[in-house]
C-alpha cells in the first residue's frame, strides 16, 4: 500500500498530511474521494470550533454573558478564584480573551504548526474546564429524580462540550502527526 502526501504551502513551510492509498479510492460515481472528504471534514471541524470559541468569547464582553456565567464560574474550583481578584465583568473579559486567542490559534493552525498545537491544547483545556461545571454547578433535574436527568441549564447546555472536547483532541492528534517542512 503506497502513501500519498498532501502538501499545503505556507509562509513558514509546507504542512504534510500523509494518507494511505486505501483512502484515495475513487467513488466510482464522480463523487468526492474519501481523502477529499477527510480534508473537508477536518476543516469543517476546525473552523466550527473556531466559530464557537470566537462567538462565545466575544459574548463574554457583554454584561449579559458575564451575569450568565457567574454561577458556573463561582461554583468552579478551577475558575472561582477569579471573582476574588477581579470584578464579574473583568473575569468574563479574561475568559473571553482566552477563548478568542484559542480560536485565533486554531484558525491559523493549518499554516503554522505551533499555533495548531497551542490552539488544540487550549481548546482541550477550555472544554475540559467547562465539563467540570456539570459536577460543580447544579446540573441534575430534581423534579425528575436527579441523576441521570439533566437540567436544561447548565446540564444539557454543557453536554455538547463532550463533542467539542473530542473534536479538539482530534485536532491535537492531527497537529502532532503533521510535519512542517521548510
Amino acid at each position: 500500500m503506497s502513501n500519498i502526501q498532501l502538501q499545503t504551502s505556507t509562509a513558514n513551510g509546507v504542512l504534510d498530511y500523509a494518507a494511505s492509498s486505501a483512502d484515495t479510492r475513487p467513488t466510482g460515481d464522480g463523487g468526492i474521494s474519501a481523502i477529499g472528504l477527510n480534508v473537508y471534514s477536518d476543516y469543517a471541524v476546525r473552523y466550527s470550533i473556531v466559530l464557537v470559541l470566537a462567538w462565545i468569547g466575544a459574548m463574554k464582553f457583554t454584561a449579559y454573558e458575564a451575569a450568565g456565567i457567574e454561577g458556573l464560574v463561582a461554583s468552579s474550583p478551577i475558575l472561582g478564584w477569579l471573582y476574588g481578584v477581579v470584578s464579574l465583568q473583568a473575569a468574563s473579559n479574561i475568559i473571553g480573551t482566552i477563548e478568542i486567542a484559542i480560536a485565533a490559534a486554531l484558525a491559523v493552525g493549518p499554516i503554522y504548526r505551533p499555533a495548531a498545537l497551542l490552539g488544540a491544547f487550549g481548546a482541550i483545556a477550555t472544554f475540559s474546564t467547562t465539563l467540570t461545571f456539570m459536577f460543580t454547578a447544579p446540573g441534575w433535574e430534581a423534579s425528575l429524580g436527579g441523576f441521570p436527568a439533566l437540567s436544561v441549564v447548565p446540564g444539557q447546555f454543557l453536554l455538547k462540550d463532550i463533542v467539542l472536547l473530542a473534536a479538539s483532541v482530534s485536532l491535537l492528534s492531527k497537529a502532532i502527526s503533521s510535519r512542517v517542512r521548510t
